[in-house]
Order: structure tokens, then C-alpha cells, then sequence
């Protein structure tokens, strides 16, 4: 957790780790999703000095439970489809529906 988190963050983080655990995940899986779960909500609530467009604008890590994960049944949204395409420099993607980029990425 960095410095300066409140208790109720390192509970949080704590909590989140534990349930990580306990469905199988690695240690440093764990980690790793426990603490993304509570750094995206301390930007949400503006305890954090930045923040991405996805940790302020998207559904909150509670509100979201695992629905949006890229092995459930809907996959990745058409934002992450999209971050993911910019990331990779892929061309025409501004104008792609989900399915085009899905497709693109796939590729």
C-alpha cells in the first residue's frame, strides 16, 4: 500500500487479498488485484494525486464484481477493447465497433 493510505484502505486491501486467496489466486496475484482495487478506489474518491479516465469514469471495482473480466462472458468493454488498441498502435480503430476491435486485437 503506498504511504500515507487510511486504515480502512489497508483493511480493503487486506479483505480484497484474502478473498483473492481463498478462490486460488497466486500471492502476487493477489497482491496485484487487491491493490489495483484500492488504488482505482482511492482515484475515485480523489485520494490519490492522478488518476486514468478508466478509474474515474468507469463502474466502481465493487459496483463492476468480476463482470467485466476478460474470461467472462462479456469480455472486455468496448473502452478497455479500445485502450488496449490504442496502446497497440492499431490503425482505423476510432471508427471500429466493439466486434472490429475485438477481431483486430484477436489477430
Amino acid at each position: 500500500m503506498p504511504r500515507g493510505s487510511s486504515p480502512k484502505r489497508e483493511r480493503q486491501y487486506e479483505h480484497i487479498k484474502e478473498s483473492a486467496l481463498d478462490r486460488g489466486e497466486s500471492k502476487k496475484r493477489a497482491e496485484e488485484i487487491a491493490g489495483r482495487s484500492v488504488n482505482k478506489e482511492r482515484a475515485r474518491s480523489g485520494e490519490s494525486k492522478t488518476a486514468s479516465k478508466s478509474s474515474t469514469q468507469d463502474k466502481s471495482s465493487s459496483q463492476r464484481g468480476g463482470q467485466r473480466s476478460h474470461s467472462g462472458s462479456e469480455g472486455p468493454t468496448y473502452d478497455q477493447l479500445y485502450a488496449e488498441a490504442q496502446r497497440r498502435n492499431i490503425h482505423g480503430r476510432s471508427s471500429m465497433n466493439k466486434a472490429e476491435l475485438k477481431r483486430s486485437l484477436d489477430k
